[in-house]
């Protein structure tokens, strides 16, 4: 018989109702009524072709048929609860995988990681970089940071952050005839007339800070060097439709440990 054939309800109410040589004491067990215990055993008996009880003076009996395979089911009933709880002892593991972008894994995850990982030294943390599209399960990812308007198909919640924000170095900036902060450009702030591009928000935040002119980025990834003075803000930051996003699909974002590490990245 094909696995995507084994009658599963059924032999669980026949172990049930073995233990109890009793219907009506397996329906108890199975929160079920007694009419459905008879019903479940009558289909398991059509379709392995054999009684598996007799009703006699005393009660219920066993047939020979039904006590041969009453010892390797239970066996196997062992095995189910055993990978069962393998499969959740998971959820207790303290290691984690967090894919995030590389300018976010440097200028916000990294310095909250570091906190996170004081509080409870037993947890670890696998980081990989997620420039790129990646497959969770392949990857065996736990928690990515995502920029977007939504999580997607995934389950996520946004990280809170002030929009874009346009920085330059403290004194000293890079200018353009006329006096005017040269532009730094980077994949989401593409600009032709840029002085120099570089590859993501974070080295626009160092370019600006190293006095090669402004650069306009997530303010998440300018906060620090904000708060820092080794750059400043030209001017307030503005509201973005889109922002950094932690997301994980339904299992993973199930998971106690995902939910407590979005809980203390968010604090």
């Amino acid at each position: 018989m094909k696995r995507t054939h084994l009658p599963l309800n059924g032999l669980r109410v026949l172990d049930a109702a073995a233990r109890h040589l009793s219907f009506t004491r397996a329906a108890d067990e199975l929160a079920v009524t007694p009419a459905a215990v008879g019903q479940q055993i009558r289909a398991l008996e059509d379709t392995l072709g054999a009684v598996l009880f007799r009703r006699t003076t005393r009660g219920l009996e066993l047939t020979p048929e039904a006590e041969a395979g009453l010892a390797p089911l239970r066996d196997a009933f062992l095995q189910f609860e055993e990978a069962v709880r393998a499969m959740q002892a998971g959820q207790s593991s303290k290691s984690l995988t967090i894919a995030a972008p590389r300018d976010v894994t440097e200028k916000w995850l990294m310095p909250r990681l570091a906190a996170i990982a004081r509080a409870d030294p037993d947890l670890r943390f696998m980081l990989l970089s997620a420039d790129a599209e990646l497959d969770f399960a392949q990857a065996n990812l736990d928690l990515a940071i995502r920029w977007g308007t939504g999580p997607g198909a995934e389950e996520g919640e946004a990280i809170e952050a002030d929009g874009l924000v346009t920085v330059t170095a403290p004194v000293g900036g890079a200018a353009l005839a006329g006096g005017t902060a040269a532009a730094i450009g980077w994949p989401g702030a593409a600009d032709p007339a840029a002085a120099i591009s570089v590859a993501d928000a974070g080295l626009a935040v160092d370019a600006a800070a190293a006095g090669l002119g402004r650069a306009t980025v997530p303010e998440l990834i300018a906060r620090a060097d904000l708060a820092a003075g080794r750059v400043v803000a030209v001017d307030a930051a503005v509201p973005s439709p889109a922002g950094y996003w932690l997301v994980a699909p339904l299992p993973q974002w199930r998971q106690k440990k995902v939910q407590a590490l979005v809980a203390a990245l968010g604090a």
